[in-house]
């Protein structure tokens, strides 16, 4: 056993004690995030602002946009020179072929009560009706336009949860919300003559090098408006007044303004949320420039946009309901996963194995990351035959002592992996310009169903050997230059490719196993609807801990209900004191892993850290018939298991505020600990809160609060039910028949919550009663289930 940890520490050496730098912006080096926003203002380019709506047809919502041709010109005063936008001719020849104020085609499409979609072209387009993979049936199809009327030139569509207003002259349209409050606007170029700065309106961009085209699509912003969502961001948490560049990067960590997973979707403060319907390059300038305008550019031809009407709640449903909503993993993937870079033999994994099970930790799951196959990185999908004696007894021996196993894997394939000559061979790669590789490595092009077949069947043969889940690392490098094999560059392809890897793993999982689990670190819009994701590399440090909490507040509402993080950081051996407090709020995740640069295991860091993690891990696992329950509601919902205060308590002014806290579920609020102090000032909606440790009470505000015994802070509103279980070690192991119901009561004595069983659906359950002499008014479970109360 000596011999093997000296030799996976030799290997671990070579392979990562290397510096590891971010991706910088502004270098021009591959994979590079590719910020469009220069394009929006270049004295080379053509603008084509949208100033006029004609042809308009009240019953289909279509019609024409009459688009004014505008160039950048300069203006000196007083030493201080400005570019403006200033109105030209054509400059095409023949002029009677071109138009120089082009009229072309738009659409408003009414999906539903909440959601709008607005459709509009800037020049031809031969892919109208083609389906796409960010949606979840492919396509989506428009219900009744709302109650039509016109007055004064202005076309009005009203809903019951909204008004949509178009204006002819100059072209405008108007979103209200139900209660006639004017949520937002695109931006006209005449309400930018009263002021000096030069802002583009609603319009397109015709670039002059070669002629392709892109969408800004400028809304105004109200005074006081916040933003959030975009994806896993981990830089600031409100959106007003930052540029966001969504293009999937390996961002190298977890304080960078790059992202594994950017989501072309946020929603706003104001109670509307829009989805860019697109794969291109996007950036986004939510008042950077301007205070009081978005500017959504959007590197497509055609503008797709989906906007959507409500209470963050209502926005995320309908938002998932276009997208899709992320299906509940397996019970086990809601247990502890041991990990770390990395487990290199069968021998090293059974040890890990018996040792989580002497300690008593409870876990569910163990992860080999590079090292089980042959050559480190060289990943050819068979266990290595000199350090794995019998793979599939020991994945058999493992799940018989309630342990699953994850590999991991990744889809580029290095010259000296000896699959690369046949994908090679049978052209399932990325090609560049003349057929050849972009890259020193092979890119497998998910856009070609062979190379699709190919991978999938090399997947097949660890699932069916006994594998339970893939993590799906890496994604975000697909070449931007490439050319795919459905005929598309990387310009539309490149942020598509996480999607189509994430499906292609969770489809043959899914297909062999009957679960749909993977362990995947980039994505893309419709992503959620392959669980589940994890936050990258994180450095080992409470800032970087404090930004993998806003990252995942931030993916939480753009669609992803389940999430995870690297418990203590990735980078290097992690600080006991971080590794401490990190610990419970990975506990209080949706999904839960340690993993890094060794050690990761808790008796590695002595008997009273060892202490500390097992309890913090008992409390997870006692807790899990709650976590199990919230996972089936906010899978029904689109909900995010962990969720900014506001999506429970919009109407609370200070919930939007909050970057540091979440809500666990509907019914937990999480502070975790940000330093080595164990108390922090809490931010309390208002009501009343109950420490889940100490059972001391607080009303809403602003508090100073002392941890329990496990360092985190977690208080339960006043009115819930928290279902528990007996203690087990593993999932597979816990005796549903027996639920311990911990009974938080309001002041008048009733509580409610959620229970759901293996195999069954979700209920609700209702509490009467108060001082511990409680009464359930019906056991939805009849026999199968005895409730007791926590005394």
């Amino acid at each position: 056993m000596k011999k093997l940890r000296l030799f996976a520490a030799l290997i671990f050496v070579a392979a990562f004690n290397v510096t590891v730098n971010a991706q910088l912006q502004g270098f021009n080096i591959v994979n590079e995030p590719v910020d469009i926003s220069k394009d929006f203002a270049d004295f080379q380019n053509t603008y084509y602002v949208a100033s006029g709506l004609t042809d308009f047809d009240p019953a289909s919502a279509t019609g024409k946009i009459v688009y004014r041709r505008y160039e950048y010109s300069t203006r000196m005063a007083f030493n201080n020179m400005l570019g403006a936008l200033r109105e030209v001719e054509q400059n095409e020849f023949p002029a009677n072929e071109y138009e120089a104020s082009p009229t072309l085609p738009f659409a408003l499409e009414f999906i539903s009560d909440r959601t709008v979609r607005i459709k509009a072209k800037s020049g031809f387009d031969r892919y109208d009706d083609e389906r796409s993979l960010m949606l979840v049936d492919g396509t989506v199809e428009p219900a009744d336009p709302w109650q039509y009327s016109i007055k004064d030139n202005v076309h009005i569509y009203s809903g019951s949860e909204g008004r949509i207003e178009i204006q002819e002259a100059p072209f405008q349209i108007c979103v209200y919300d139900g209660n006639n409050r004017l949520l937002t606007s695109t931006n006209t170029m005449q309400e930018n003559s009263g002021t000096y700065t030069p802002v583009l309106p609603f319009s397109f961009v015709r670039r002059a090098s070669d002629y392709s085209r892109s969408f800004n699509a400028a809304f105004n912003l109200s005074p006081g408006e916040k933003i959030f969502g975009l994806g896993e961001s981990f830089t600031q948490f409100n959106k007003r007044g930052s540029k966001v560049v969504l293009f999937t990067d390996d961002a190298n960590g977890t304080q960078n303004e790059t992202m594994y997973k950017p989501v072309p979707f946020f929603m706003s403060s104001r109670g509307y949320g829009v989805f860019m319907h697109t794969s291109t390059p996007i950036t986004c300038d939510f008042g950077k420039y301007y205070s009081g305008v978005s500017s959504l550019m959007i590197g497509d031809e055609e503008l797709d946009l989906f906007l959507f009407l409500g209470d963050p709640k209502d926005i995320l449903d309908e938002y998932t309901n276009i997208t899709g909503k992320s299906p509940v993993p397996p019970l086990w993937s809601f247990g502890f996963w041991m990990s770390r870079i990395t487990y290199f033999s069968e021998a090293e994994g059974r040890e890990v194995v018996s040792l989580l099970r002497k300690h008593k930790v409870p876990s569910d799951v163990l992860h080999f990351d590079t090292g089980w196959f042959g050559v480190d990185w060289q990943c050819d999908y068979t266990f290595a035959p000199d350090r794995f004696d019998d793979p599939e007894k020991m994945l058999s021996d493992f799940r018989d002592q309630g342990i699953r196993t994850c590999l991991w894997q990744l889809p580029y394939f290095v010259p000296n992996n000896k699959l690369f000559d046949e994908i090679i061979e049978q052209d399932l790669y990325v090609k560049n310009d003349k057929g050849n590789l972009p890259r020193e490595d092979a890119v497998l092009d998910f856009t070609n169903p062979l190379a699709v077949d190919w991978y999938q069947n090399k997947i097949k043969g660890l699932l069916d050997l006994g594998v339970s889940v893939i993590k799906v690392d890496f994604g975000e490098a697909a070449p931007f230059n490439g050319l795919y094999s459905n005929g598309r560059t990387g310009f539309y392809e490149h942020n598509l490719y996480p999607l189509r890897y994430n499906k292609a793993v969770s489809d043959i999982t899914k297909e062999i196993t009957g679960e749909r689990i993977i362990w995947a670190r980039s994505t893309w819009a419709g992503s959620q609807r392959y669980p589940m994701h994890w936050g990258g590399d994180p450095a080992n440090t409470y800032s970087a801990m404090s930004a993998t909490l806003r990252a995942g507040l931030s993916i939480g509402l753009t669609g992803f209900s389940f999430w995870s993080h690297d418990i203590g950081g990735f980078v290097s051996r992690t600080p006991e004191n971080i590794y401490r407090h990190w610990t419970p709020f990975g506990m209080l995740t949706s999904h839960v892993r340690s993993h890094g640069h060794p050690p990761t295991e808790p008796w590695e860091y002595g008997e009273d850290f060892l202490n500390a993690f097992r309890e913090a891990t008992n409390m997870r696992y006692e807790l899990m018939p709650y976590i199990y329950a919230q996972a089936h509601d906010c899978s029904e919902k689109g909900l995010p298991m962990l969720r900014a205060l506001f999506v429970e308590f919009p109407g609370d002014p200070g919930s939007w505020l909050i970057d540091n806290q979440y809500m666990f579920g509907s019914d937990m609020l999480v502070a975790p600990l940000f330093s080595d102090e164990l108390s922090r000032d809490v931010y309390l909606p208002s009501g009343t809160w109950i420490d889940y440790q100490t059972g001391t009470a607080y009303n809403g505000g602003w508090h100073h609060i002392e941890s329990g015994e496990v360092p985190i802070v977690a208080l339960v509103r006043a009115g819930s039910v928290i279902p528990h279980i007996k203690l087990a070690q593993s999932t597979a192991f816990m005796d549903w028949s027996r639920i311990t119901l911990d009974v938080f009561e309001d002041e008048n004595g009733n509580a409610d919550g959620l229970v759901v069983i293996p195999g069954g659906e979700l209920h609700s359950i209702e509490v009467t009663g108060t001082e511990g002499k409680y009464e359930l008014k019906e056991n939805p479970f009849g026999k199968t289930v005895k409730f007791k109360f926590k005394k």
